[in-house]
């Protein structure tokens, strides 16, 4: 097949150019998204007593920013409840600025009541994160408690101790702001490593 005078010369014009040296043929990439993320939130939503946590990726451990519950006595309406949850984690986002948040994935529930309660916190938890624009993940409870137990259906008191011993807490915390903080951690796991099962992004 013949080539034109043009062609040859374009040819010439490449072969006079100096070759790129040759690269891996896997580079890594800059890490984006929840990976770059080093401020990070996690809730663990429930009407009565939602807990949350923020945490500081740092070295040697990882530094506990703030972590409480927001605590509803059981007089009160799923109304105001609902509010309080919202002021709460307001007050958080608005103090710490966390850049990613992990919430606690749904689980089955036997009882629907209880089911549709617990929507309604989780529903007013991820609309105050959702508008302060902040990415938002998922993860399954069994799977925090393996990445911070190693075993899946760890109770709570064993989740808060490892909980206290990974962030260097002076006291354990509770319960709720526990479970919170377990996510954080977890999250902060997946950022450190590849993994084929990301959380799941809202």
């Amino acid at each position: 097949m013949g080539i034109s005078q043009q062609q040859f010369k374009q040819m010439q014009e490449r072969l006079g150019q100096p070759r790129r040296a040759a690269g891996p043929a896997f580079e890594p990439t800059r890490r984006t998204g929840a990976s770059a993320h080093t401020v990070i939130l996690g809730v663990d939503p429930s009407l009565r007593g939602t807990g949350y946590g923020v945490i500081r990726v740092a070295r040697p451990f990882p530094q506990t920013l703030v972590h409480g519950t927001v605590s509803c006595p059981a007089g009160w309406g799923h109304s105001q409840c609902l509010v309080k949850i919202v002021q709460t984690l307001r007050q958080v986002l608005e103090r710490h600025q966390p850049s990613v948040c992990v919430i606690e994935g749904l689980f089955f529930a036997q009882n629907l009541k209880t089911a549709l309660i617990m929507g309604e916190a989780r529903g007013a938890a991820l609309a105050t994160i959702a508008e302060s624009g902040i990415e938002i993940y998922e993860l399954a409870p069994r799977r925090v408690k393996q990445a911070i137990v190693g075993y899946g259906a760890a109770q709570k008191f064993a989740v808060a101790k490892m909980v206290q011993r990974m962030l260097r807490l002076a006291e354990m915390p509770a319960p709720d702001a526990a479970d919170a903080l377990a996510l954080a951690l977890a999250q902060a796991q997946e950022n450190g490593r590849y993994t084929l099962s990301a959380p799941r992004r809202l």
